[in-house]
């Protein structure tokens, strides 16, 4: 979400507090009120209200009988076709991931300046990783934002992750010079690693595709106490041949 209560730095402003009233919804997890909107995204009421007049009328957004906002039915169509766009082709080889780790698979994508999670398949033990498909988060904390970095030019991630580097938990990366040097041996062992630096207990190893597709990655991750140095190296081989497998499945158009 854009910075709340400023202009936008780039594009029309008007979408960019649209898309900041959508984004607030889709946050919330349930309704929200107009108070609540306001508060998240530091806009003023009168535009809220004219904002949210629009995207009812379109259908992106649903008021309810207790005049509460959540996310309209519009949205359910344009999911499926960006869903088909690419997770219908990663879906098939994260199973195989699955099948042989028997840990979590995912597919992340480059969004902006962070990682969004495009397609997962849940690991089958009960106790397990679960991202929701959609959630986007920092790059700096995750196994497949920092190989989405790394895939980058040194002066490029640099610039990305420059004064954006908030702790998750005590072992997040948080100074410029640790990601750097993180970034560095991930560029030179082709591989990333999350050591609990998102979630407490989860271990995450990623790999990023190459070429054309270096704005995706993909991920094994699970519980710590399953996710051992020995699964570690059993999976980066599984997840560099995936990535192949997805580098020739997916159309780089789109």
């Amino acid at each position: 979400m854009s910075t709340t209560g400023e202009p936008a730095a780039r594009g029309v402003q008007s979408l960019h507090r649209a898309l900041d009233l959508i984004e607030a919804i889709q946050a919330r997890g349930a309704a929200i009120g107009i108070s609540e909107l306001a508060a998240s995204t530091g806009l003023p009421l009168p535009t809220i209200h004219r904002l949210l007049r629009t995207l009812t009328d379109r259908g992106y957004v649903r008021q309810q009988s207790n005049r509460r906002y959540c996310l309209g039915f519009r949205f359910v169509p344009l999911a499926a076709a960006a869903h088909n766009a690419i997770g219908a082709d990663a879906e098939p080889v994260l199973a195989d991931l699955v099948a042989a780790i028997g840990e979590t698979a995912n597919l992340a994508a480059l969004t902006s300046d962070r990682a969004q999670y495009v397609a997962q398949i849940p690991s089958p033990h009960p106790m397990r990783m679960f991202t929701e498909v959609g959630r986007v988060v920092d790059l700096h904390a995750t196994g497949v934002g920092k190989a989405l970095l790394a895939a980058m030019a040194p002066a490029k991630a640099a610039r990305i992750a420059h004064g954006k580097l908030p702790a998750q938990t005590e072992f997040t990366l948080t100074t410029e010079d640790e990601l750097s040097a993180d970034l560095e041996q991930i560029r030179r062992r082709g591989y990333a690693l999350d050591e609990q630096e998102q979630a407490i207990g989860v271990r995450c190893v990623a790999v990023a595709l190459r070429g054309d597709l270096s704005w995706l990655a993909i991920s094994i991750s699970g519980p710590t106490t399953r996710m051992t140095d020995t699964v570690i190296e059993r999976a980066v081989p599984l997840l560099q041949r995936a990535a192949k497998r997805l580098t020739v499945g997916i159309d780089t158009d789109t």
